[in-house]
């Protein structure tokens, strides 16, 4: 009895480890270029240039540009921005902006 116990609070432990990497997930990335940004809202193309989509920025957000702290309303249109988005997947936590696309 005991080591049928003792098995399965083994197996049940090396569960917990093996799916703890994906129970913290790691922050979703958007790259693109900006559409237009200003009033709390990034709105941005993805990196193949397809569909737009608009990000609520909050007034915490870190946003640089060419690694320079900056504005929302500093980012210009056509600018190569890599947004950060928290762990809720709506919150904006951090925009880099680029003049220069990465790859």
């Amino acid at each position: 009895m005991l080591y049928r116990t003792s098995v399965v609070l083994l197996a049940a432990l090396a569960l917990v480890v093996f799916l703890s990497p994906a129970a913290i997930a790691k922050d979703k990335v958007h790259e693109g270029k900006v559409v237009k940004a200003g009033d709390g809202q990034l709105t941005m193309t993805d990196k193949a240039g397809g569909a737009n989509k608009t990000h609520k920025v909050p007034a915490t957000a870190t946003i640089t540009c060419d690694n320079k702290e900056c504005k929302l309303e500093d980012l210009k249109e056509g600018v190569f921005v890599k947004v950060t988005m928290g762990q809720d997947e709506t919150t904006v936590t951090k925009i880099e902006a680029s003049t220069k696309e990465k790859e």
